[in-house]
Order: structure tokens, then sequence, then C-alpha cells
């Protein structure tokens, strides 16, 4: 069964830091572009950041620009969302996300990606 994993999120205050995780099972995820997306309540889901399969490219929404950092592991089929000087409008489940198929650079489209994982609550207080 394939799945994606993610963890690291948690409770923290306005300006402080997180690290989440995305680990892939049932099948490797090196050769796949993937990237993070979160949900805040009674919104839609949003794109945040993606990563090629290299690790070369990356692409980030603009909201996070700067402050979000994106990476990869291959030895560990895990990605990272590295997040820093986090805000309460960072507040949302975060979700990393895998195509079906091959591509050589980044993919921000909602609608390539077809692993998902479970989601992690990520809450800012200010």
């Amino acid at each position: 069964q394939v799945q994606l994993t993610e963890s690291g999120g948690g409770l923290v205050q306005a300006g402080g830091s997180l690290r989440l995780s995305c680990t892939g099972s049932g099948r490797t995820f090196n050769n796949y572009a993937m990237g993070w997306f979160r949900q805040a309540p009674g919104k839609e889901r949003e794109f945040v950041s993606a990563i090629s399969w290299t690790g070369i490219s990356i692409y980030y929404a603009d909201s996070v620009k700067g402050r979000f950092t994106i990476s990869r592991d291959s030895a560990k089929n895990t990605m990272y969302l590295q997040m820093n000087s986090l805000k309460p409008e960072d507040t949302a489940v975060y979700y990393c996300a895998a195509p079906a198929r091959e591509h050589t650079g980044v993919v921000v489209t909602t609608s390539e990606y077809y692993y998902w994982g479970q989601g992690t609550q990520v809450t800012v207080s200010s």
C-alpha cells in the first residue's frame, strides 16, 4: 500500500518554527516531484511549496517565500518543510503530496497530484 505520512505539526507561538516531515512507504518517491499544501478552516486547499525529483528546482507560494524552506532526502524517501517566522495565518492542516507520474521540474497544480498524506495540524498562536 502506497502511503505518505506527515509529522512534525503542533502548536507554536507567532515567530516560532516547526519542521514538517513527509515519509513515503510502499514505493519510492525519489524520481517524483513532491509538494506541500495546506488547508485552513473554511478555506480551500492551497499550494505551499514544491520540489523537483532532483531537489534542484523549488517553488514557493508568495505567502511563504523567504520563511519556508522545502527539501528532500532521497536516501530516506522523505521530504521536509522548514517553517520559520510563523504567523497566525499559517494555521492550517498541512498535506504532502506526490504525482502519479514523473515530471522533470516542479509541479504546482493541485490536480496533478495523486498521492496525499493524511495531514498534520499546524497552529500558530498570536
